[in-house]
């Protein structure tokens, strides 16, 4: 995978309040010399190297700009910044020319939604968040469908029968991925006892590795065998935990983590992974605007198109393939209906 340098984005200073205020109305292909410069890609916190969210969009990026020939720029939030820094990130990737901007995570809905009016000529996409105007692409994804199929995997494979969810942030995205892995465990077939726990409820929950581990370790103690953590960067923290006692097993979210090189010592505990093609999504994006129609408006990615699955790499879930494939069967057809709620 080539590597891309990650920007931090600082805080807004006096001089970028003022270009912003100057850039409203402006698109970016007006300010960048009539031509696009490329995407501009903001991530949320724990930037492109998170092993998990981030990195599937990185993904995305990656293959338009070796496929499509586009250039790129990628830029990275921080924990507990405010919406005036979100909006000066956009505004400044707009401004400079980069079409589409894409902001990575509900965080930047908000700021999408007001910067979006800003350039009416910019495209602009959010993920995981539904935002209105003509020219946002908002796109969300069936979290809680490939976390039903987790949750049958985790009660299929636990000796303890006890499994276990660790969520990032305490909030309504995560909360579909705690439905859906509670529901399938629940509806696998084996009686399990599920446990749910948050890491809080502010951004510092999907960047704080040391505390999703502290997490794990309370689950591993009162035997829990199975820990499924949907907290992006802090899910390696959980990981680690769980890879550090015998018989133990973790799944992984939003990419395949067992083919992640920065967690390949901790692979064999690596049960299966929860994959959100947001990948996919991003090249989807980035393509429509190079052909000159740029996708806007809902799109959702779902188990049945694809959107989301469970990965099958260690081969660790071979041997309860066919549970696995009637669980996703029946959601395909609309016999079971996955919660969204817990």
């Amino acid at each position: 995978m080539r590597r891309v340098s990650t920007i931090t984005v600082a805080g807004v200073a006096t001089a970028a309040l003022a270009f912003t205020l100057t850039a409203c109305g402006e698109s970016s292909t007006d300010s960048g010399d009539g031509k696009s410069k490329g995407v501009g890609l903001a991530f949320d916190v724990g930037g492109r190297d998170d092993h998990s969210f981030n990195e599937s969009a990185a993904r995305g990026l990656d293959k338009a700009m070796k496929e499509l020939g586009v250039e790129g720029k990628m830029m990275t939030a921080k924990n507990g910044e405010t919406e005036a820094e979100r909006e000066q990130r956009l505004s400044s990737l707009a401004d400079k020319g980069y079409n589409p901007v894409i902001g990575v995570g509900f965080n930047y809905a908000k700021s999408i939604e007001k910067v979006a009016k800003d350039f009416p000529k910019t495209n602009f996409a959010i993920v995981d968040s539904v935002v209105p105007g003509d020219n946002v692409n908002s796109i969300t994804f069936g979290e809680h469908e490939g976390s039903y199929l987790a949750g049958v995997a985790a009660a299929q494979k636990s000796k303890t029968k006890k499994v276990g969810f660790i969520g990032g942030v305490d909030n309504e995205l995560i909360k579909k991925f705690q439905a859906g892995f509670e529901q399938g465990a629940k509806e696998s077939g084996v009686k399990v006892e599920v446990t749910s726990e948050y890491l809080g409820s502010t951004d510092k929950g999907f960047n704080d590795p040391a505390a999703a581990k502290d997490k794990a370790k309370g689950m591993l103690d009162r035997d829990i065998d199975v820990i499924y953590t949907a907290a992006g960067l802090s899910g390696n923290g959980s990981i680690e935990a769980v890879a550090g006692k015998k018989d133990a097993w973790a799944i992984g979210v939003d990419s395949d983590q067992y083919q992640q090189p920065g967690l390949a010592k901790y692979k064999d505990h690596i049960l299966t992974s929860v994959v959100k093609n947001v990948d996919v999504a991003v090249f989807d994006m980035v393509k429509s605007v190079k052909d000159g129609k740029p996708l806007t408006g809902p799109h959702q990615y779902l188990l049945k198109d694809g959107g989301v699955s469970l990965a099958t790499s260690g081969g660790f879930i071979d041997d309860i393939k066919a549970k696995i494939e009637e669980a996703k069967k029946n959601i395909v057809d609309g016999k079971v209906k996955v919660k969204t709620t817990p």
